[in-house]
């Protein structure tokens, strides 16, 4: 049986500037670059849900980023 809390290894390749702007958040909220890509991704979990149901359709249009 598979443990549920065992992390999952998952390649990701950014940009220079979003890696460098991630790098920069990260260190200002005194996290790994790691952790503050998993808490970000976690945060937008926890927002696409509302009372168990998936919230409005425009949340997956990619944002217009500067980046």
């Amino acid at each position: 049986m598979a443990d549920e809390s065992a992390k999952k290894q998952v390649p990701l390749r950014l940009n220079k500037k979003l890696y460098d702007a991630l790098a920069a958040w990260a260190e200002d909220d005194f996290r790994s670059l790691n952790g503050q890509i998993e808490y970000l991704l976690t945060e937008c979990v926890r927002q696409r849900k509302k009372d168990g149901k998936y919230v409005g359709q425009e949340i997956d249009v990619p944002p217009q980023l500067d980046v």
